[in-house]
């Protein structure tokens, strides 16, 4: 039986499970727009947080490339992605020579299991190409794994509507066909010559 309050997202008619679905999504930032995000004294990540209800998390760790986990029910998730998207937008037309006149492209990477990289390219790329005509944003499925994963990075780019719109129709496809097999999530900065030369210098 579904419990009773039908929060566990299990169970309960087909209408239901499609608003209580939890989605997580993945995305592959650089230092600068990682700061962006987390803003003077971690104030926009909390910001974001409050007003999407969704769970943020940013990996720990120095090196220049960090993973943002979102994770909530779907309008949650899209709510969180369309912040994150906006806050970029400002920043980066902020920055820079003043050509702030028109509108820089964000670039979203997501992380995506390399077992449903198929689905989202479709037959001779059909899907990805229907995605990019009905959104006007940039997609980029990457033809290799990331490092030490089963997983590829999805390179979105445009303006924040088209991207929002983007990252929705991905999302739809990404629900639809569940990965096969076990996940590896890629964890940026842990390549093998980092692994080898923590191993050194314990032994050293």
């Amino acid at each position: 039986m579904a419990s009773p309050d039908g929060a566990s997202g299990m169970g309960g008619s087909p209408e239901e499970t499609e608003l209580s679905i939890t989605l997580t999504l993945r995305m592959l930032m650089h230092g600068k727009e990682i700061g962006s995000i987390i803003g003077k004294k971690g104030e926009t990540v909390k910001r974001i947080r409050e007003q999407s209800s969704a769970r943020i998390t940013i990996s720990e760790g120095s090196c220049p490339e960090r993973i943002t986990t979102i994770t909530g029910s779907t309008d949650a998730v899209f709510r969180a992605v369309s912040m994150i998207a906006f806050k970029l937008e400002e920043d980066l037309g902020a920055g820079g020579d003043g050509v702030s006149a028109g509108r820089a492209p964000v670039t979203l990477r997501l992380v995506i299991p390399a077992s449903q990289c198929g689905s989202l390219i479709g037959k001779a790329g059909a899907k990805i190409r229907e995605i990019r005509e009905s959104t006007g944003a940039q997609v980029q499925v990457a033809g290799d794994l990331l490092p030490n994963s089963t997983e590829r990075a999805v390179t979105v780019s445009g303006v924040p509507d088209t991207i929002i719109q983007c990252v929705r129709q991905i999302c739809a496809v990404i629900l639809e066909s569940p990965p096969k097999g076990a996940t590896i999530p890629y964890h940026p900065g842990l390549s093998l010559g980092t692994i080898l030369l923590s191993a050194n210098q314990v032994r050293g």
